[in-house]
């Protein structure tokens, strides 16, 4: 199961612009507050009623306060527009008729993922290299999506036909996570991702073999899974390479095997839960688009045996 994220704990310059606004707001703003707070109470004390005490001054207005009360919040929101400018152009970077390293398109729900200049294709899983910035080209197939990995980089809208960009870097290799933050449907909260950040060499390596066809399994239990996939209605929503269909209702499942999520993060991928989730896929995910065929149990062996071979 996928863990949670700390928005406060930026590994990129473009988070750490975003964080580091955040904070110097939440301090001035506490500021504000210390200083109302500790006036209302010296208020208070001091100029509480006593039995024995005068009557009260009466104040009726004063020039010097006013106007300092006036321009003072004007200068520190003048301070504050300018600390967003710079965070705006550190989060935003401007983005010129580049070719995007990567294409990420939002489905209901789960993430499809694309790496234009090699022709690699992958789902709730984007492998970046550490230390490089790169473009993401953001879309949505259906409905309104936001893609939104904090700790990398700041939200961007996916809106069907309507193309979006955002730059993503990471200065640390280990696994990030995102998540779509835009209510979307029934499992909205399920439709998350992961960015793996690693060495420009494992990246590498990665991308070498998510090109790599497997050769299709001609006995056992796995080449039975292999002719439920053509008999069944597989390969009407999902893609597998070197098999008739290019469909993307679904997630493309070439590499499915080498992923660390299914179900855009419902669960871990390992073969226990691949069977729980081909077996009943309400049980781990309700209301998702993946039909349950009601399979028997052998078949379903089968299915998750063929597609263990699937890496």
């Amino acid at each position: 199961m996928m863990t949670g994220f700390v928005t406060l704990n930026p590994f990129s310059p473009q988070a750490a612009a975003i964080s580091h606004l955040f904070v110097a707001i939440l301090i001035i703003l506490g500021a504000i507050f210390a200083l109302v707070a500790g006036l209302v109470i010296v208020a208070i004390v001091r100029y509480r009623d006593r039995p024995d005490g005068p009557e009260a001054k009466q104040v009726f207005g004063s020039m010097r306060l006013e106007i300092a009360w006036t321009i003072a919040p004007i200068l520190l929101l003048v301070l504050i527009g300018f600390f967003m400018v710079e965070a705006i152009d550190a989060s935003d970077p401007a983005v010129s008729d580049q070719q995007p390293d990567i294409r990420v398109t939002g489905h209901q729900w789960w993430w499809e993922v694309e790496y234009p200049k090699s022709g690699a294709i992958t789902a709730n899983e984007i492998h970046i290299p550490v230390g490089k910035s790169l473009l993401v080209e953001v879309d949505a197939a259906d409905v309104i999506h936001d893609f939104w990995v904090p700790e990398l980089a700041r939200k961007v809208d996916a809106i069907p036909g309507h193309i979006n960009h955002v730059w993503i870097r990471a200065d640390q290799p280990r696994v990030y996570q995102g998540v779509c933050a835009e209510f979307c449907g029934s499992e909205h909260t399920w439709m998350r991702m992961i960015v793996v950040a690693e060495p420009q060499a494992d990246f590498d390596a990665w991308q070498t073999a998510q090109l790599t066809t497997r050769a299709a399994p001609t006995d056992g239990a796995a080449a039975q899974g292999l002719q439920l996939v053509k008999d069944e209605t597989c390969l009407n929503c999902h893609a597998i390479s070197g098999l008739p269909g290019k469909k993307s209702i679904g997630p493309d499942l070439t590499h499915i095997a080498s992923r660390r999520i299914i179900a855009a993060g419902a669960i871990e991928n390992s073969p226990e839960n691949l069977f729980k989730w081909l077996k009943d896929p309400d049980s781990i995910k309700p209301e998702s688009h993946m039909p349950n065929f009601q399979l028997s149990d052998d078949r379903v062996n089968s299915l998750v045996a063929y597609m263990e071979t699937l890496k």
